[in-house]
């Protein structure tokens, strides 16, 4: 399992995280980069429609490996439209395919995961699928954005390094793919139930089930909001780092930002994962809430002084990047464990996939238009305007408190 949370991970990190930054290399403004890229979580939000049919046709082994070797073409192929003319189109394109393959490996791994491990135990290894997760995004962010910049250094050029880097992740997703198929366990609970009332109504009793569940509109508004501060700064956050000073930015290189955001940042990401799995696998998640959306919000303020003052010094940046993922690793534990426990019953990976897919949503709308405010606001009120932005999932806390007192439960 840790490797293949890693393999989660890094296609993630990449389609996410780290094609806002080749766009921004390869010229695009902060509006077009927000918008274009917002719109590759969308295989994430609608992976609900077809977790069914990865619950009910074939293992989940089978969609592992399957979905890792196509995974591994769409790294290729990004890779190759890089250098071409009309690379915007193209690249997006192969983006969202390899976005399509990475939620269907995601509803398949996250379906073993729940499979194999009895709750207290998902509760405290939480903590450990997030640190392969997390250190597959060390790699991506971190190790694939040095690796580009140095060869933009090395080659002279943005294009001919971000092809190489693309290609190279190509070849470390289709060996992880031959690793699986020769590794991965065959559970002899992982085959796909019967269908007696035919897939129509297994869609039909998936949904039913997971809208149904008391306190449903709670548990929405506590997966959008969540992550609504969240999700504008993630956005911004990197072409802040990147923009020259005159532009309101620090004026970062490539290389330098792969280590401050994508390094040191994610070590930090990865510790406040872990502290959060360790806290909650104590005292359960009702009695951390409260903190966890205070670690996941206040450290924002970081960024508030990072674009006031606009230090020089990559230590101060460093520290202050630091200290916001930290936060945020602790915080997202909470989430996670909310989404387990109300993903229960015989439908269990399909609902984690619906409740993952709204999350994802959450992320979506608002960072698709976060450019467009970051450009009408500018750096410093924007990221004042972020933490008013994490306001409204407080108000949604002490109902969820309540939702974690009671079993799972269907009207």
């Amino acid at each position: 399992m840790p490797s293949v949370y890693f393999t989660q991970g890094l296609p993630y990190a990449l389609v996410i995280s780290v094609s806002p930054v080749l766009y921004k290399r390869l010229g695009l403004d902060n509006t077009q980069i927000a918008f274009y890229t917002g719109w590759l979580y969308l295989p994430w939000i609608i992976k609900p429609l077809w977790s069914p049919v990865v619950e009910l046709m074939r293992s989940k082994r089978w969609w592992i490996v399957t979905m890792q070797m196509l995974m591994g073409c769409g790294f290729a192929a990004i890779g190759l439209t890089i250098p071409t003319d009309g690379c915007l189109p193209w690249s997006l394109t192969f983006f969202w395919l390899l976005a399509f393959s990475s939620a269907t490996h995601d509803i398949a791994v996250d379906g073993m995961y729940m499979l194999g491990l009895p709750e207290r135990s998902q509760a405290f290894f939480v903590g450990i699928r997030s640190t392969f997760y997390r250190l597959a995004m060390l790699a991506g962010q971190g190790g694939v954005v040095i690796a580009a910049g140095r060869l933009e250094n090395t080659l002279g050029g943005v294009k001919p390094a971000w092809m190489l880097a693309f290609l190279g992740t190509s070849a470390l997703l289709f060996l992880l793919s031959l690793y699986h198929f020769r590794t991965l366990p065959r559970p002899n609970e992982d085959h796909p139930p019967g269908i007696p009332g035919g897939l129509g109504m297994e869609f039909r009793n998936t949904f039913k089930q997971f809208f149904t569940q008391k306190n449903i509109g709670w548990i929405l508004a506590f997966i959008l909001t969540y992550r609504l501060g969240e999700s504008q700064l993630v956005k911004i956050a990197p072409l802040f780092l990147l923009d020259p000073p005159a532009e309101g930015g620090l004026g970062l290189q490539t290389s330098h930002y792969g280590l401050v955001y994508g390094v040191v940042g994610l070590i930090a990401l990865l510790g406040g994962g872990i502290l959060g799995g360790m806290a909650t696998s104590r005292n359960g998640l009702k009695s951390w809430i409260w903190v966890m959306l205070v670690c996941m919000n206040l450290p924002n303020l970081a960024y508030v002084y990072l674009s006031w003052l606009q230090p020089e010094s990559i230590w101060i940046i460093t520290a202050c990047v630091a200290l916001e993922q930290l936060g945020y690793g602790f915080g997202f534990t909470g989430l996670i464990l909310l989404l387990i426990h109300v993903s229960k019953g015989p439908y269990q990976t399909a609902h984690y996939a619906i409740g993952t897919g709204l999350w994802s949503l959450g992320m979506m709308l608002p960072g698709m238009i976060s450019g467009w405010i970051q450009s009408w606001l500018g750096y410093p009120v924007f990221f004042f305007w972020v933490m008013l932005a994490s306001l409204p999932v407080f108000g949604t806390a002490k109902k969820i408190i309540g939702v974690l007192e009671e079993p799972r439960q269907v009207r």
